[in-house]
């Protein structure tokens, strides 16, 4: 099945005001930016967001945050990014923070179809028992707190229930894709990309190099095109477009 798309916005055409996005990248290694400004150019807002942080220098998901289109984030770091800890420090934004692992884990398993999973991330805190601010008040109270979660012990050690995650869409980018949808992730860029894809009940990866299928080496394949619904095959100048988030030479 031929799943190429000719353009971005026929790429994201059909996400919806207040649809739920799963998002691979991390700070800006693999962040799947065409997509994410298409989605800003047609003005859609009220977003659910699953992605490890949310943008980084103007870039990614901050060109949505800033819009005010996001309304709730799960990820792990806030990070440098200013603009999501006002938002989040003002009530403007619903914020789920957990583990890294565990949110790793989280959109494994949903891909997987493992509804729920134990881990001992977490046990002992706010976490498992519950009092998280997942938003503020503006004035410096919490308007709504995590709900405590299951603990469980095997074998003399607790662990806490976590939840698998699934979301409307997903967004990925990739060094190499083919027409059927099978992706390759370059070096770093394959961190939450391939646990991202597999989480989206419908999943858009944008590609840097498209092949035909055969051209990649089955044995390269780092996510199988069956979670893959469609494919954008970038232009030479939008793969090339990669932006460094701290520059570091030697003196």
């Amino acid at each position: 099945m031929d799943k190429v798309v000719a353009t971005a916005l026929e790429a994201v055409a059909d996400v919806p005001d207040g649809a739920s996005l799963a998002v691979g990248g991390f700070g800006l290694s693999g962040v799947p930016n065409v997509l994410i400004e298409t989605l800003y150019e047609r003005g859609v807002a009220g977003l659910s967001v699953v992605s490890n942080n949310c943008g980084a220098m103007e870039s990614g998901l901050a060109v949505l945050l800033a819009a005010g289109r996001i309304a709730r984030v799960t990820g792990s770091y806030i990070g440098a990014n200013k603009e999501f800890a006002r938002q989040y420090l003002a009530g403007e934004l619903e914020v789920e923070l957990i583990p890294q692992g565990t949110l790793a884990e989280r959109l494994r398993a949903g891909g997987a179809g493992i509804p729920a999973f134990y881990t001992p991330a977490g046990v002992g805190t706010q976490v498992a028992d519950g009092g998280l601010p997942w938003r503020y008040d503006g004035e410096g109270g919490v308007a709504l707190a995590s709900p405590p979660k299951e603990v469980r012990e095997f074998d003399g050690t607790e662990y806490v229930l976590e939840r698998g995650i699934r979301t409307d869409f997903a967004l990925v980018r990739a060094a190499r894709g083919d027409r059927h949808g099978n992706l390759v992730f370059n070096q770093s860029s394959r961190n939450f990309n391939p646990l991202t894809a597999m989480a989206g009940r419908i999943t858009i990866a944008e590609v840097e190099e498209l092949v035909e299928p055969g051209e990649i080496d089955p044995d390269a394949v780092h996510l199988p095109g069956i979670f893959v619904q469609r494919v954008l095959a970038l232009t030479p100048e939008q793969a090339a477009d990669k932006k460094i988030e701290q520059r570091t030479v030697r003196s």
